[in-house]
Order: structure tokens, then C-alpha cells, then sequence
């Protein structure tokens, strides 16, 4: 995987909550991935708490994340947007790409990711 693939992934937890995204990729000195910093909470980029997250503690996931929102069909133009998809190949698409659509990190909620010690950068 590259890691400019990684930047800017978003990270949900069991229950298809986005908790963050992926902001950086910590190397140790022999080269090895040691971490990744991931930023949660905040709005628009103001009270953003940056946490680090070893890399085990993931799981790269390569389907993009269901929801159950998505339902809500009753307007004439909701139903525009639905059939686009299949004139489009974007199911294809995704099978040939080589990168993890989003991570997820169990059993995490947004509260206990606030909690954590806020990750520095030196």
C-alpha cells in the first residue's frame, strides 16, 4: 500500500461511525510503519485531536462503508441520482483499485478516541 493512499482515509469503527481520518504515517528508524495519527472530533478543522494508533489495530476495508440512511427517496429528484449508477461503471472501478476504501477500528466510539492522550509532533 502506499502511504499517500493512506492520508486522508477516513477510519469508522463497528457500527459505520466515522470516527476521524488518517493524517499521517509514522515510520520508526529501520523504516517500519510504527503508527498512524489519526484526527478526531472537531468541525471544519477547528478541535481536531490527533491520536496515534498502531497499525495492527486497524483493518483495511476495500468496499466502501453501507449505511442505512440512505433510504430516503421522496422526491422526484432523489430519484435522478439513483439511476446514474447504472449508466456508469463504478462497480468495475472499484475492483481494480489497489487501495483500501476506508479503515476500521473496533470497538473505538468518538468519545473514548477524545479521551486518549492528544499525539504531539516534535
Amino acid at each position: 500500500m502506499a502511504s499517500s493512499k493512506l492520508i486522508g482515509l477516513n477510519v469508522y469503527n463497528d457500527q459505520n461511525e466515522k470516527l476521524g481520518d488518517i493524517s499521517e504515517v509514522l515510520l520508526d528508524k529501520s523504516g517500519k510503519v510504527d503508527g498512524v495519527v489519526i484526527g478526531v472530533g472537531g468541525f471544519l478543522g477547528m478541535g481536531k485531536h490527533d491520536i496515534l494508533v498502531q497499525m495492527e489495530k486497524l483493518k483495511f476495508v476495500n468496499e466502501p462503508v453501507r449505511t442505512t440512511s440512505t433510504t430516503s427517496t421522496t422526491t422526484g429528484s432523489a430519484a435522478r441520482p439513483a439511476t446514474s449508477p447504472n449508466t456508469t461503471t463504478s462497480t468495475s472501478s472499484t475492483k481494480s483499485k489497489w487501495y483500501p476504501d476506508h479503515a476500521v477500528l473496533s470497538g473505538a466510539t468518538k468519545e473514548s478516541l477524545k479521551s486518549m492522550a492528544e499525539f504531539k509532533f516534535d
